[in-house]
């Protein structure tokens, strides 16, 4: 299916690891301009030359999106080079394990500004352009505000943050036409979490525990799916798609977990 995204210039923050980099390496499949936003100029730079030497498009702006007003900066920086926005996907954070018990103030409101705050300013700055285009938003997610996880109460609180903005945004942009869904992720093989796996006791073992309860194949979300997903809800093949949260988690979330050992 063409996703008719060719030319669209789409911002990307965190776009040069993990499910970023995958959503960025598609949208450039599809013939998209993805920018990537991210804090390493090094990193965002090699995506962007990859891309390039295989005749796709791409660009990247350093951002450290910790700092509030790094988000306008990013935002005026793609404007000043496309002039043009035609998508944003939210997505740069980290689950850093602030928790009830292990966490304080400080920390806590550091986490939020690592996984939220951001997704609020960069929808923010970029609305104006959005309006001018008709763009979509999409917001990245964790299975982590349904489940709970445990020592991660600043992610979590993060997480249903992005939920619930998600929704609060699709209502608010409809005059617009813009629209704005969520896709929520579960256990996604990247590098950051074959690093979490490996730095455990018996690293195989837990993966296996890990996969035996995913219902779907028994096995962990590609960054290319949740990337396919994220690429049709930016495209006006989704066009009467709004304020929804899409779970991309081969039923992870949803399913009786009994499913995954029937015979």
């Amino acid at each position: 299916m063409d996703l008719q995204l060719e030319n669209k210039v789409i911002l990307v923050t965190g776009g040069a690891k993990g499910i970023g980099e995958g959503i960025v390496n598609v949208l450039a499949a599809e013939g998209a301009i993805p920018v990537i936003v991210g804090r390493s100029e090094a990193d965002n730079q090699q995506v962007v030359d990859a891309l390039k030497a295989a005749g796709k498009q791409a660009f990247q702006v350093v951002a450290e999106l910790t700092r509030p007003e790094d988000s306008e900066k990013a935002v005026n920086a793609v404007l000043d080079k496309f002039g043009r926005i035609d998508g944003l996907v939210n997505n740069a954070g980290v689950n850093d394990g602030v928790g009830l018990e292990s966490g304080d103030y400080d920390r806590f409101m550091a986490s939020l500004h690592k996984n939220v705050v951001h997704y609020y300013l960069m929808a923010h700055y970029a609305l104006p352009a959005l309006k001018a285009s008709k763009g979509a938003i999409v917001n990245i997610t964790s299975k982590t505000a349904d489940t709970g996880q445990g020592n991660t109460s600043a992610y979590a609180a993060a997480n249903g943050g992005r939920n619930a903005l998600t929704r609060e945004w699709a209502v608010e942009l409809l005059k617009y036409g813009i629209r704005v869904n969520a896709v929520v992720v579960a256990e996604c093989w990247t590098p950051l979490y074959e690093r979490w796996i490996q730095s455990l006791p018996n690293p195989a073992d837990k993966l296996a525990s890990i996969t035996a309860h995913i219902p779907l194949e028994n096995r962990m979300t590609t960054a290319e799916e949740i990337a396919n997903t994220t690429a049709f809800l930016l495209s006006n093949r989704s066009s009467h798609t709004t304020g929804q949260l899409v779970y991309v988690d081969g039923g992870y979330v949803h399913l009786d977990r009994a499913l995954a050992n029937a015979d």
